[in-house]
């Protein structure tokens, strides 16, 4: 079971972490659609830089028992209001990644709200699915990291009818 689960604002001390993070080679698997080079730190600051610029964009810290253990997001794609998470490694398989979309759910009133993941992401799918959320479609996309494209599927949180 996962410890005590937060959200905070991600800050300047979480930046190596997450660079970590999204650098591990078995994540970068799961996750697919990741930078075409993970090892460019270059790269990563330059868009973490705009990330963290974007006025439609609110990044996070996921932590538990006040450790860092991954990162969420809220952001608008052409309209759209998404959400993603990332849990690091060594949070796998404890319901962190459960508990920060709970979270980040409960901040975050936009409905419809979309969420993607690679079809091959069988964690990622399984905590969507337990927040709620349906699949809308599939669709090929490029995975940079990969060299190929993966099928990715686009879920939705619909509004709560009253």
């Amino acid at each position: 079971m996962a410890g005590h689960v937060e959200l905070r604002d991600l800050d300047d001390d979480d930046l190596d972490a997450v660079f970590d993070m999204m650098r591990a080679p078995e994540a970068v698997q799961m996750a697919a659609f990741t930078a075409a080079d993970p090892d460019d730190r270059a790269a990563f600051d330059a868009w973490i830089a705009r990330e963290r610029a974007a006025p439609l964009v609110r990044l996070y810290a996921v932590t538990e028992d006040g450790g860092f253990a991954g990162t969420a997001a809220l952001f608008t794609v052409d309209g759209e209001r998404e959400m993603t998470f990332w849990i690091a490694a060594n949070a796998w398989g404890r319901g962190v990644a459960s508990e920060a979309v709970r979270i980040l759910l409960s901040v975050e009133p936009e409905r419809p709200l979309f969420a993607r993941a690679a079809a091959s992401n069988a964690a990622a799918l399984a905590v969507l699915a337990k927040a709620g959320f349906t699949e809308v479609s599939r669709t090929l996309a490029d995975a940079p990291a990969l060299g190929h494209q993966v099928e990715e599927i686009t879920l939705t949180l619909a509004p709560v009818l009253e």
